[in-house]
């Protein structure tokens, strides 16, 4: 389908940007891939390929990739893959003025100390506004995605103008957008999930049974969709696929970074050496101190995001922090 928007560039070539990149070459858009890694760059270009971040994976070979940031930002179209807590770091680097800019955001993350979405990341510090912001989020892995598994994600802006243009941009016969006002739910859905990936990785590695996971799936979801609602969010975006949807397959995929910490500190090792001996970036951890953070500031109770932070942070013991969350005073089960 035609659009305004020809020459389209992603800013972060993981596995997620990468992936986007090959979907936007295939539909015949003109495609500038950014990365922070010369040899990435060099293995996309000459190769074809990203071993780093995307494994067995044929990629177009007219798929440029520069690490010229400024060449980069200089189209109108800019999809943003960049792990949240280097946003800021990132972006700065360049004098490339992005309030003209139409982005669309599809990394998942709170920014840690600030607190703050990638929405008022990017108005706060790059002035763009949100009549120019998409977040384009779900149940979608990057490794699924490039072997054209269908997939299914939702891209909310307040612009509904911008958000039916990305659909028509984004969607093929193998990845369906659809569209959403709720940026707030949408943004937090996809951050907070990481949380209950991480317990639901603990649960894997514990050896404990599907009875464990889905009671922790489902009063996972009622914590998302409580500080959803106490930030403005509406509740029915919990249910849809950058709640509910994302949340099952990041709890339950092999492909899942989150849950792969959760299960490694299961078995017994020690977060730090988790996180030495990992290549890309878990947002979950930093999404445990910003989510435990938001709950504390804003006066919303969400044990299972507190049992997380504790084990990670606290050095409590996951089958302790299971007996706590376990004999914590009956209730009746309110969703939010």
């Amino acid at each position: 389908m035609a659009s305004q928007y020809n020459k389209i560039s992603v800013i972060g070539a993981g596995g997620w940007g990468t992936a986007l990149a090959k979907l936007l070459v295939e539909k015949d858009f003109n495609v500038i891939l950014w990365s922070f890694e010369s040899e990435v760059a060099e293995e996309i270009n000459l190769n074809h390929t990203n071993s780093n971040y995307l494994k067995n994976i044929s990629l177009p070979p007219n798929l440029y990739t520069t690490t010229d940031l400024n060449e980069a930002l200089s189209n109108d179209l800019l999809i943003l893959a960049i792990p949240t807590q280097f946003i800021v770091e990132t972006l700065s680097k360049s004098s490339i003025e992005l309030s003209s800019k139409t982005i669309v955001n599809v990394a998942k993350g709170i920014e840690k100390n600030s607190l703050r979405r990638i929405s008022e990341i990017l108005n706060d510090n790059f002035n763009v506004s949100l009549d120019s912001y998409v977040i384009m989020t779900g149940p979608s892995h990057a490794e699924e995605v490039a072997r054209k598994i269908p997939t299914t994600v939702v891209a909310a802006s307040e612009n509904y103008l911008i958000a039916k243009e990305i659909q028509n941009i984004f969607s093929n016969n193998y990845f369906r957008v659809y569209s959403s006002d709720d940026v707030i739910g949408c943004e937090l859905g996809g951050a907070v999930k990481n949380v209950i990936a991480i317990a639901a990785g603990i649960i894997d590695g514990l050896g404990l049974g599907d009875n464990t996971k889905a009671a922790l799936i489902t009063r996972g979801l009622a914590e998302m969709s409580r500080l959803g609602i106490a930030l403005g969010a509406n509740a029915q975006t919990f249910s849809g696929l950058s709640g509910l949807g994302d949340l099952i397959v990041t709890c339950n995929s092999r492909f899942s970074r989150n849950r792969y910490v959760g299960e490694q500190i299961g078995k017994g090792k020690s977060f730090e050496q988790i996180v030495y001996d990992m290549k890309m970036v878990a947002e979950g951890v930093f999404t445990t101190q910003s989510a435990y953070d938001l709950s504390t500031k804003h006066g919303v109770e969400l044990p299972i995001v507190e049992q997380v932070h504790k084990i990670l942070f606290e050095n409590v013991k996951p089958i302790d922090a299971i007996n706590d969350l376990m004999t914590r005073k009956s209730k009746r089960e309110w969703w939010w």
